[in-house]
């Protein structure tokens, strides 16, 4: 296995790439909207609240709340004081009164079948099966599944192949010694910050059956002097200790707060003291109005976990409601981020 990947990067941009594959439910959400709520001929006459916006419409606030940040996204609301208002853009084109609606348009493709899945986690706030496929469970049964778990473990390992070395160039861990990757899946996190930054060492937290993928996947990269792999369950186990970073990369993102603040607390009482948390993600910035890639891949989370894409604003707040301090936010590549807190 190529462990070249875990400190170059290429001089191509696959950004366009991501987000391609992270957008590719964002459309039906707006198709959704527009043709099984009237959503935007509604909020024209009613400029109200997300609370207000859920009790109308009879869905749920997570969904909502990544609907929203879509449509502020796309400039096609607005939020004032706490209330969300059309911009001209929307009442030029997606009320029905509107001469140039396009209404229509829109709805010709509301018989598509993840249209009514989308349909369906509005109402519940319920993720949809993993790709939408009518044969597959949920991704977090799925991810017990050995066939299953493997495809999605290397889908996620490829993606890290670009993302991670420039994580390991971005964060300084000088006068650190350990890391635990946790739900690290292949250590591909792991395995990049250990190779840039030698005097590291490092373990990947994962459940069965990905704990073997990823020893499989150390192993095959010749890390297994550097990287171990401790299995456990992260919301049943205490996270081990003798850590002084714990790194969440691409997790926090399939929960939803409450499982987030538990994961956060876990974290606190186990790192060492003096240590440092990373999340690292896309995260919507502090306005929750975009960026628009980061909008379109929450559509996604919301879809098919129980997540989205967290803001900043939101992230600082749970981390200080932890008790972590001097949280602070650092851009890396490919509209990712990394957001540090420090355990006094």
């Amino acid at each position: 296995m190529n462990s070249e990947i875990l400190t170059t990067i290429p001089s191509t941009d696959p950004t366009n790439l991501f987000r391609l594959r992270d957008s590719v439910y964002s459309t039906d959400l707006l198709i959704t909207a527009v043709a099984h709520f009237d959503f935007f001929s509604w909020l024209d006459k009613n400029p109200a609240d997300i609370h207000e916006i859920c009790t109308t419409l009879e869905i749920e606030q997570r969904p909502a709340d990544a609907m929203l940040t879509l449509f502020k996204a796309l400039n096609l609301i607005e939020e004032r004081e706490g209330l969300y208002y059309l911009t001209e853009l929307s009442k030029d084109y997606l009320i029905k009164s509107s001469p140039w609606s396009l209404g229509p348009y829109f709805a010709s493709l509301k018989e598509r079948p993840i249209c009514d899945d989308m349909l369906r986690v509005l109402k519940t706030g319920k993720p949809a099966n993993w790709g939408a496929k009518k044969d597959e469970r949920e991704w977090v049964l799925a991810m017990e599944e050995d066939e299953f778990a493997e495809t999605f473990t290397a889908a996620m390992d490829c993606r890290g192949a670009y993302l991670a070395p420039v994580l390991a160039k971005t964060v300084d861990l000088a006068g650190y010694d350990r890391l635990l990757d946790i739900a690290g899946a292949s250590g591909i996190y792991a395995s990049a910050i250990v190779s840039q930054q030698p005097h590291m060492s490092a373990a990947v937290f994962e459940k069965p059956p990905v704990d073997g993928i990823a020893r499989n996947t150390i192993n095959g990269r010749d890390m297994e002097n550097k990287i171990d792999v401790i299995a456990g369950d992260m919301f049943k186990d205490e996270f081990p200790k003798g850590f002084d970073v714990h790194l969440f990369s691409h997790v926090l993102h399939d929960w939803d707060f409450s499982d987030v603040k538990l994961l956060l607390e876990n974290s606190y009482r186990n790192l060492n003291p003096g240590g440092r948390i990373m999340i690292h993600d896309a995260h919507i910035n502090a306005a929750k109005n975009g960026p628009l890639p980061v909008a379109e891949y929450s559509v996604l989370l919301m879809f098919a976990s129980e997540g989205k894409c967290y803001s900043i604003s939101e992230m600082e707040e749970l981390l200080a409601g932890t008790g972590f301090s001097g949280i602070r936010y650092v851009p890396t590549v490919a509209n990712r981020s990394v957001i540090i807190g420090e355990k006094e």
